[in-house]
């Protein structure tokens, strides 16, 4: 790792980079932007930009149920959570005539209502308040590890269903016709969803975490001609808001993940406004 700090402290001569925390930030932000970008083309694609935001929400409940089972790793109370609730949220949305849209809201309102309750009652919100906003500059050096398997697990994954999740968000049936398990490979793709938001939930905040996944993906798909280049600029406008937006916030104070979605919020809009020039 000293040998990485080394190196970043060569190619971005910046006084932040002195500090080990903003090292930490700054190679947090290389590795989770990437894997929310690819990750949110498909979000996109499926239009399910409720579902990873009501993911974020039930984090607040699986660190209430943790703290009731007596579970003192937080991460591994919000991931198991999160994978049922991603399951069961996958369940009851095939077996309704209900838009997706209201069975999402049904369950994002009822996590998140949960939590609080129980947080609240057992007097420990206060406790936890601070995973609404999130911290990237309190990331270690052993989660950055984390993060680097994660990021490569993602990847691997990515490669070896692309094609697949690609012809379920196209079209199911014709998915299905072809072999496809498309139950499988949609509850797949959710728990992945599930496990990501829930590992990076601490340091982007769980009022942020949606946006900073959505974000680049419409971004891109404003001005994306095909496949390739629709994940290019969405990992593009992802680190290019990320970085940036940490050398923004160490300058003026603004806590990082907000200055990363206003960014973004900017990137979109002037992606919004290029549309009708790329497409003619």
């Amino acid at each position: 790792m000293e040998v990485i700090y080394n190196f970043l402290e060569i190619i971005l001569p910046f006084d932040f980079m002195q500090y080990a925390f903003m090292k930490n930030a700054f190679l947090a932000i290389i590795l989770v932007s990437p894997i929310f970008a690819i990750l949110g083309t498909m979000i996109v694609n499926n239009k399910m930009a409720f579902f990873s935001d009501a993911l974020g929400h039930s984090a607040l409940t699986g660190i209430a149920l943790g703290m009731l089972l007596g579970i003192s790793n937080m991460n591994i109370s919000m991931i198991l959570f999160a994978i049922i609730f991603a399951i069961l949220l996958n369940l009851v949305k095939n077996r309704t005539s209900y838009g997706a849209d209201t069975i999402i809201s049904v369950f994002s309102s009822i996590a998140i209502a949960l939590g609080l309750a129980i947080l609240a009652q057992s007097g420990s919100f206060n406790k936890y308040s601070s995973y609404l906003i999130g911290d990237i500059l309190s990331i270690s050096t052993t989660e950055i590890l984390y993060l680097t398997i994660a990021f490569v697990l993602v990847f691997i994954f990515w490669s070896k269903l692309f094609n697949k999740l690609n012809a379920v968000s196209i079209n199911p049936m014709l998915a299905k016709s072809k072999g496809i398990n498309v139950k499988l490979i949609d509850n797949i793709f959710a728990i992945v969803i599930a496990i990501m938001v829930m590992i990076s939930i601490r340091w982007i905040g769980i009022l942020l975490i949606n946006s900073i996944m959505i974000l680049p993906a419409a971004s891109s798909r404003n001005i994306a001609k095909n496949m390739r280049s629709y994940h290019g600029f969405s990992i593009i406008f992802a680190l290019f808001s990320g970085i940036l937006g940490l050398i923004i916030s160490y300058y003026t104070n603004i806590p990082t993940g907000p200055m990363i979605v206003i960014i973004l919020g900017i990137i979109y809009f002037i992606t919004f406004g290029m549309k009708k020039l790329v497409n003619k």
